[in-house]
């Protein structure tokens, strides 16, 4: 892999995880991985599919913002609160400041399934989009500011929600964004990265589901950790 990707684990590296189980993943959930070095991408037949952007979509505002704003400190802070913390009023500043930030990076990085909104959090995107997209950041820009916020994710997001499921879970993950319906249960979502891959994931159902078929499309016993569930 080109370039030094942002890492905060420490020990012995782990090799990417292989997800052997991906034909078994139900429909209500899709996934997309990307091995770095060799290029090989898998996915679900609906990996293609423009569902609920929720939360992943900031990633786009934040790296529209950095690249292609006014470099102001105000800007850094926005999306340092986007990713690390997924404040949702600190997206809709910068999505007000920075409105074409969705589309254009969607061409940017053709992003074929991913559409802005008048609202940031009505747009969609898919998870092959969300993998090209991070695997683009690794290799072309690993020290982008929205990779180092993924791998300094908080804890508990500012609306209480832990950020501790889905691919975060997975080993060697050194990355991650989570989103959540405001429901909680609807739909959830998560993209994570590693030194040599990029997963991403979107379910139709709850944060334990998204967890579960996520594990199993890696052949791991899906044993979420307690506390994990989104609380609205």
């Amino acid at each position: 892999m080109a370039g030094g990707v942002v890492c905060v684990a420490t020990g012995q590296a782990q090799a990417a995880p292989t997800p052997s189980g991906i034909a078994d993943v139900p429909p209500r959930t899709a996934l997309s991985f990307a091995h770095t070095p060799s290029g090989t991408r898998m996915g679900t037949a609906n990996q293609g599919e423009a569902r609920p952007g929720l939360s992943i979509v900031k990633l786009y505002v934040a790296d529209y913002m950095i690249r292609h704003g006014d470099g102001s400190p105000e800007d850094l802070e926005l999306g340092q609160r986007i990713i690390r913390d997924s404040d949702d009023a600190a997206a809709s500043q910068a999505y007000a400041k920075y409105p074409q930030a969705i589309d254009v990076v969607a061409a940017e990085y053709r992003l074929t399934g991913t559409r802005g909104a008048a609202f940031w959090g009505n747009s969609v995107t898919s998870t092959a989009d969300t993998v090209t997209f991070l695997e683009a950041k690794k290799t072309a820009d690993p020290n982008s500011p929205v990779l180092r916020w993924m791998a300094t994710a908080a804890p508990v997001a500012v609306d209480g929600t832990y950020q501790n499921w889905g691919t975060g879970t997975l080993p060697s993950v050194t990355g991650t964004k989570w989103g959540w319906s405001d429901d909680g249960s609807s739909v959830v979502a998560s993209a994570s990265f590693g030194p040599d891959f990029s997963v991403v994931a979107n379910t139709y159902g709850t944060a334990e589901q998204h967890t579960g078929d996520v594990l199993g499309a890696f052949g791991t016993e899906p044993t979420p950790p307690a506390g994990m569930v989104p609380p609205r």
